[in-house]
This record gives C-alpha cells, structure tokens and sequence, in this order.
C-alpha cells in the first residue's frame, strides 16, 4: 500500500476547508429575510404574477414555494401557519414549483422554501430561502414593512 503524497493531502485540505466554508455560510444565511430592493419604475412590478397565483389586494400574503419532494418546506408551512395564527390579516399561499414554474421564474425563486412577504399594495417587500425564522417574521409583517 502507498502512502499519500503530499499533494493529494493538501488538495483533500483544500476541499474539506472550501466544504466547511460553505455550510457554515449556508447556514448562517439560510432562512434569512432580507429586504427586496425597490423598482423605481414600476411599484410592483410582479403584481399579475402574484395576483395570478391567488394574492389578493390589500391582504398581507406570506407566499411559499415548495416542491412534493422537499422536506424543509413542512417546516417552514408550519412556521407560516404559526405567523398567520399570530396576526391578524395575514394570509398563507402555498404554490408548487412544479405547477407554476414561469412564476417562480419570474419571481426570481431557484430554491424551495421560498417565501414571499408581499404587503397589501402587492409588493414583494422581504424573502427568505430556507425555513424562515418566526420571530423575523412576526417582526417584519408587525413593523409595517409588509403592509
């Protein structure tokens, strides 16, 4: 049997420290809400879009989506029940990537769960990929910046 050699010791280094780089980002960023930048030319520039998948005027949606086979997105349904449960006027909209994927094309969505925070004017105001955070959540839609 031969020993390794040097090389291939380094480049095992090099693939575990890249790997754990990238989980420890992944993990970190995973869920996060974060703000969706505005359009100056349009006020919501997706508003048939998310009309068309079942988003009503003046109601605050949290809109997710998510695919038979992804295991995550019981968890963040679960979430968003416990949110909307929480708030008043707040609704839940479940849409499958598979059924709508020019949707989620057009709203930019390239993972499940995906989730939308779209205020009354029908403005995407905050996402997240991953399982969102409750309290995040509950803070954003109670802020008024979902509203």
């Amino acid at each position: 049997m031969q020993s390794p050699s040097p090389a291939g010791i380094l480049v095992l280094v090099a693939v575990l420290a890249a790997a754990t780089a990238f989980g420890w980002w992944r993990r970190r960023h995973d869920g996060r809400l974060r703000a969706v930048r505005k359009c100056p030319s349009d006020a919501a520039p997706h508003r048939a879009t998310l009309t068309a998948l079942g988003v009503r005027p003046g109601e605050r949606t949290l809109v997710q989506f998510s695919a038979p086979v992804c295991a995550p997105c019981r968890a963040a349904r679960r979430v968003l029940a416990d949110v909307a449960a929480r708030l008043d006027g707040v609704t839940v909209l479940e849409v499958g990537v598979d059924e709508h994927l020019d949707a989620a094309r057009e709203l930019d969505v390239w993972r499940t769960p995906t989730v939308l925070v779209v205020d009354g004017a029908g403005r995407v105001v905050r996402r997240a990929a991953g399982v969102p955070d409750r309290d995040e959540l509950i803070a954003a839609l109670t802020a008024g910046a979902a509203r």
